[in-house]
C-alpha cells in the first residue's frame, strides 16, 4: 500500500518535498555514497534556518529543497545561514524553478534537478566555500556534547563554569579555532554522534518508500521489529483493529 501511495506521490505535478528526501537519500546517501562512509542530517538548524538535509562525507554538503509547491521568497536568507556552517549547498527543485535559480543565486550554489522518474540531474555543479564560516554560528547549532568533544580535539579542557556561563566560554574557545580545520573537526564528530549505521537494519527491512523516514524519525531501537511486523500486517486486518 505504501509503495503504491508513494508512486502517486511522486508524479510531478503531485511531488510533496518527502519525495525530494527519497531521492537525495536513495541516489546520493546510499547509492553515491554508504552509511559506513557518510551520514545524514535532517531538518538541521542553522540560525533562524533549517537545512532539509546535510549529507557528510569528504565535505558537508546541504541539499535545499525547492518543490513544484515551494516559492523562492526565504532563499537568499536561507543560503547566507547555510554557508556559515557548511561548504556546500545545492538546491534541488523542479523543471519549475530551474531558470529562476540559475538566475537568483550565487554561482557558487549548485542546481539540481529531479525529473519525472525521481533521477537527479546536475544543471549546475556546487562549490566548496568556507569564506563565510562562523565558528559561533556552528557552536548554537550542535549538542553541548559535540561542542565538548570539538573543544577536546583541538586541545582545550571543556570550561568548568555555571552552565549559564558555560555557552559564552565555549564561544571564546571556538571564536579562536581556524575555520578549515574546525569544520573538518565538525564533519568528523558528527559523523560519530549521528551515524546512520544503527539504523541500516531497520531500513533495509522497510519498502523502498519508507526508507528516508527511517533516517529522518526518532524510534527506539525496541520499537524496530515491531514497526516492521506491523507493515507486514494485511491492510484489512489494520483496518479491523482501528
Amino acid at each position: 500500500m505504501f509503495e503504491s501511495a508513494f508512486t502517486l506521490l511522486t508524479k510531478q505535478d503531485l511531488r510533496y518535498e518527502y519525495a525530494y528526501r527519497a531521492a537525495v537519500t536513495h541516489k546520493v546517501l546510499l547509492g553515491t555514497h554508504s552509511l559506513n562512509t557518510a551520514s545524514m542530517l535532517s531538518e538541521f538548524r542553522v540560525g533562524t534556518s533549517k537545512a532539509d538535509l546535510v549529507i557528510l562525507n569528504g565535505t558537508s554538503t546541504v541539499y535545499e529543497i525547492k518543490s513544484e509547491r515551494d516559492n523562492l521568497d526565504r532563499l537568499t536568507a536561507q543560503l547566507a545561514s547555510y554557508f556559515k556552517v557548511f561548504a556546500r549547498v545545492n538546491v534541488i527543485t523542479s523543471d519549475h524553478h530551474v531558470e529562476t535559480l540559475l538566475a537568483k543565486v550565487p554561482s557558487y550554489v549548485g542546481v539540481l534537478l529531479l525529473n519525472n522518474r525521481l533521477k537527479i540531474s546536475t544543471v549546475r555543479e556546487a562549490h566548496d566555500r568556507l569564506v563565510d564560516f562562523c565558528p559561533l554560528t556552528l557552536l548554537d547549532s550542535l549538542h553541548r556534547q559535540e561542542a565538548f568533544e570539538i573543544v577536546r580535539s583541538f586541545g582545550y579542557i571543556v570550561p568548568d563554569v555555571p552552565n549559564t556561563r558555560l555557552h559564552a566560554e565555549l564561544g571564546k574557545i571556538f571564536a579562536k579555532l581556524p575555520a578549515q580545520e574546525l569544520h573538518e573537526c565538525m564533519i568528523r564528530v558528527l559523523k560519530e554522534t549521528r551515524s546512520l549505521l544503527p539504523l541500516s537494519e531497520l531500513a533495509g527491512a522497510l519498502p523502498k518508500s519508507l526508507r528516508p523516514l527511517a533516517f529522518s524519525t526518532s524510534l527506539r531501537l525496541k520499537d524496530h521489529e515491531r514497526l516492521v511486523a506491523s507493515l507486514g500486517t494485511p491492510v484489512s486486518e489494520a483496518l479491523t483493529w482501528a
